[in-house]
């Protein structure tokens, strides 16, 4: 065999050794790119399902549950509580019908006015018990006013705007009836505290 054979064999044997190189290399590449799409179509699978699921938890929760059935509420016995709930109520009507009366009356001579009484302490507080009320319960209720208001005086008004709208209404109703009081009794009398008082109202309702 010549140098030129043997020169053509070697490249002929070199150019099937490529050949078969680039065709093992074309099946290498095709074989990653199958793994690849099989991967991903794995992977859709399994986030699909896991939607699946969690559809299926939310409508699980979002079902409305059964509303429990009403206990039969049993009726209570009025009875014994009947004959307090009148007395009560007669014992207010009465107190009410009083004051009523009191402030159509006119005033006589020496009579405080329950108009200047309540509008007094609606808006000083308790200082306006001064004018009609218990000097026990006015001067210590003063003294207590002004001690809040010192302390009041540092914050802000839009936190005190709810205590004083409770507070001053009711100190107003206390002056109101500590006039009435004044009026029926011709002295000062205590609207708080007076136990024996409270028992002589009681025995007359009775």
């Amino acid at each position: 065999m010549s140098d030129d054979d043997r020169a053509v064999m070697e490249r002929l044997a070199a150019l099937e050794a490529e050949v078969k190189a680039d065709a093992a290399a074309k099946q290498v590449r095709r074989e990653a790119a199958l793994a690849k799409v099989r991967d991903l179509r794995a992977a859709q699978a399994a986030e699909k399902a896991a939607l699946t699921a969690r559809q299926a938890e939310l409508v699980s929760k979002t079902k409305p549950k059964p509303e429990p059935k009403p206990k039969p509420v049993e009726e209570e016995d009025d009875d014994a509580s009947t004959g307090s709930d009148i007395t009560n109520a007669l014992a207010l009507a009465k107190r009410a019908q009083g004051v009523k009366a009191e402030l159509t009356k006119t005033p006589k001579q020496g009579d405080k006015s329950w108009v200047k009484s309540a509008l007094a302490s609606t808006v000083l507080g308790p200082i306006g018990w001064l004018y009609a009320g218990s000097l026990r319960e006015a001067i210590p209720g003063s003294v207590a006013w002004l001690a809040f208001a010192a302390i009041a005086s540092k914050l802000p008004w839009i936190l005190l705007m709810p205590a004083l709208l409770v507070l001053m209404p009711l100190s107003g109703i206390a002056g109101l009836l500590y006039a009435v009081n004044y009026n029926r009794k011709g002295e000062r009398q205590r609207l708080f505290g007076d136990k024996d008082k409270q028992k002589q109202l009681a025995a007359k309702s009775k």
